[in-house]
């Protein structure tokens, strides 16, 4: 297995688009609502949300392949993109997601390590996201790569409010 991380351009719009579709759902259809999820598709994975997003200078989306076949991505956001403001020194991984079929293979870490690397490219210091604190596995696994929590903030999945635990990691710069 060779995983091969590629920028995504607006060219790219509607395989991010239909990407990010399936991996949420994959991820969190189970624990919700059908309207739940259909009214969170629809605004935060529209094809005008995400050219925005994409075109927002402050973020940056990944996609990651394996042996030619597309696997997840990822979304980074500095500054201003962050969806809570952390102040300068920080990059946010906003959005990790992996298709089904290749999770637990290493491809989560693969995009960590990636996302550190950016943040050390830009001379950041640290890295944080949020993570719904029912998902257990997930949480573990940031631990495991050195992430601690250090605060929640509510989101939004429809009309229910969840909350996500902020996590975040100081790098070695």
């Amino acid at each position: 297995m060779t995983p091969k991380i590629t920028p995504v351009t607006e060219k790219d719009l509607a395989t991010l688009h239909t990407l990010s579709i399936q991996t949420f759902t994959e991820t969190f259809g189970r624990y919700n609502t059908d309207a739940n999820m259909a009214s969170y598709l629809a605004t935060s994975y529209a094809p005008d949300q995400l050219k925005a997003e994409l075109t927002n200078s402050d973020s940056d989306f990944v996609f990651l392949h394996v042996n030619g076949q597309l696997a997840g991505y990822l979304k980074l956001n500095q500054g201003a993109a962050q969806s809570d403001d952390m102040g300068k020194d920080y990059l946010e991984v906003e959005r990790i997601y992996i298709k089904s079929a290749f999770q637990h293979s290493g491809l989560g870490r693969t995009l960590i390590t990636y996302a550190e690397e950016q943040a050390e490219k830009k001379h950041l210091t640290k890295i944080w996201l949020g993570v719904w604190e029912h998902n257990e596995n997930a949480k573990a696994f940031y631990q495991r790569l050195g992430f601690h929590q250090t605060g929640a903030h509510d989101f939004f999945l429809g009309d229910e409010q969840q909350t996500d635990f902020i996590m975040e990691k100081e790098l070695a710069n």
